[in-house]
């Protein structure tokens, strides 16, 4: 019997394991993502952003929730509000409040024996966004897109 969209799961966390997560469902989008924001944000080349909407998103450790996060937004996107781990400092989400859609990142999400995301096959990208601001070429099968995918140009 195959799984309803509604049973699938997925958590992470930040790094220390103070802060935990879980997303619900198929990701509404999934890209690895080469925008100078992420860059700098994460200090990486390109990151694996998983966009859900707001309600499949919730907090899994102890409450109060602020006692373990710390949100902030960066000036050129105000309406993202961003959360870290206050512990270790690792960024756990982001929280587009014009669209009311989390963002969280593949490399936090639970591994399984071999060191693999569990559920990829939900949450694999699907496409190569921001790609005119990339550090370094990537040969892959995926669409190389200079926005979002299927919403600006496709560059590969």
């Amino acid at each position: 019997m195959s799984e309803s969209t509604a049973d699938i799961i997925h958590r992470g966390g930040c790094f220390c394991g103070a802060v935990t997560y879980q997303v619900t469902g198929k990701p509404l989008r999934s890209a690895y993502c080469h925008c100078t924001l992420c860059q700098r944000l994460h200090s990486c080349a390109f990151i694996h952003t998983i966009h859900f909407p707001a309600a499949a998103f919730s907090w899994t450790h102890a409450e109060p929730h602020e006692a373990t996060i710390e949100t902030y937004a960066v000036s050129t996107k105000p309406w993202k509000i961003r959360s870290r781990c206050k512990q270790c400092g690792c960024p756990v989400a982001s929280h587009n409040t014009k669209l009311d859609k989390w963002s969280v990142w593949g490399g936090e999400l639970e591994r399984d024996e071999k060191g693999r995301i569990q559920g990829w096959e939900e949450i694999k990208p699907t496409a190569h966004m921001f790609y005119e601001t990339r550090m370094l070429d990537i040969n892959d099968e995926l669409g190389k897109w200079a926005g979002y995918e299927g919403d600006s140009e496709r560059l590969g």
